[in-house]
C-alpha cells in the first residue's frame, strides 16, 4: 500500500503572498514561491491523515484533490495551524460521524475554547462534529502500516510536537529548538521536514544558519524546510542549499514506504 506525505502547505503564519499582494522578496512568476498557512496530510488509499487545519484548509484540498478525511492531529494552538477547522465540517455531514482529533493539553484547551461547537453540543441545530482524543506517544492506523509518534518541541514560549511517521519521516513545522536527549528520535531519518522562517534569527523559530547545524548532528537523507517567509525565494535559497537540503513548496508529494 502506498502512504503519502502532501505538503499542503509551506508558508509563514501570513503566507505569500501577503493578503496586499506583497511577495517580499519573492518573484512572483514562480508558482513555487505562493505559499498557502503550513498543513500536511498522510494519504493512503483508504485512510486520509491530517496533520494542522489551517485557514487555508478548503483551496489545499481543492487543489490536491482531496475527497476524504478520517482523522486529525495538531501540531499546536496557533491560528495559522488551526484556523481552519470549520471547513472540515463538511465531512461528519458527508459520513454521519465525528472526525477524530489528536493534540496535546494545552491545543486541546485552545480548541474548547475557540471552538467549543465542534467539540460540544452548543445548540439543538449544530451538533458536534469532532471528538477530541488523548494524544499518546504513539498511534497506528490500519493494521500497524501507519504509525505516528510524537514528541514535544519548544516554539517559542510554548510547546509544539514533532511528529514521526514509520520511522521514516519527521514534520515539525513550527520550533524553535529541539532538546538533545531527542535527537535519536529522528536520526538519519529517511526524510526531515522542518521549520526554516527566514535567514536571520527569530524568538519562536529555526532559522536558516540554525538548521544546517542541526541536520549535521541528526544526519537525515533528505531534509525539507517548510514555514516559509516570504524573505525566501524559492530558488535563490535552493542555490544557497546542501544537495541534500530543498525548500518546500504547496502540494510536494513524498512517498514513504
Amino acid at each position: 500500500m502506498n502512504i503519502k506525505f502532501i505538503i499542503l502547505g509551506c508558508g509563514s503564519s501570513l503566507g505569500v503572498p501577503k493578503i496586499d499582494g506583497d511577495f517580499g522578496n519573492c518573484n512572483p512568476k514562480n508558482k513555487k514561491n505562493f505559499r498557502s498557512r503550513c498543513s500536511a496530510l498522510l494519504e493512503s488509499k483508504y485512510f486520509n491523515i491530517l496533520i494542522d487545519s489551517s485557514p487555508d484548509i478548503k483551496h489545499q484540498f481543492l487543489s490536491n484533490k482531496i475527497k476524504t478525511l478520517d482523522c486529525i492531529f495538531y501540531t499546536h494552538q496557533h491560528g495559522d495551524q488551526t484556523h481552519g477547522i470549520n471547513d472540515l465540517r463538511y465531512f461528519y455531514l458527508k459520513n454521519k460521524k465525528q472526525i477524530p482529533v489528536y493534540a496535546n493539553k494545552s491545543t486541546t484547551n485552545y480548541l474548547l475554547n475557540s471552538f467549543k461547537y465542534c467539540f460540544k453540543k452548543t445548540c439543538n441545530f449544530y451538533p458536534p462534529f469532532m471528538k477530541l482524543n488523548i494524544l499518546k506517544k504513539k498511534h497506528s492506523f490500519l493494521k500497524n502500516k501507519i504509525i505516528i509518534k510524537s514528541f514535544e518541541v519548544s516554539h517559542g514560549p510554548i510547546s509544539s510536537l514533532c511528529y514521526i511517521i514509520n520511522d521514516k519521516i519527521a514534520y515539525a513545522s513550527d520550533v524553535s529548538h529541539i532538546n538533545k536527549k531527542d535527537y535519536s528520535k529522528i536520526y538519519k531519518l529517511k526524510y526531515f521536514i522542518i521549520d526554516c522562517l527566514r535567514e536571520k534569527p527569530h524568538p519562536s523559530h529555526y532559522n536558516l544558519d540554525k538548521i544546517l547545524e542541526l541536520i549535521k548532528e541528526i544526519r537525515p537523507n533528505k531534509t525539507i524546510l517548510t514555514n516559509l517567509h516570504s524573505s525566501l525565494d524559492y530558488d535563490k535559497l535552493k542555490k544557497k542549499l546542501p544537495k541534500s537540503v530543498i525548500p518546500a513548496y504547496d502540494g510536494m508529494k513524498i512517498l514513504i514506504n
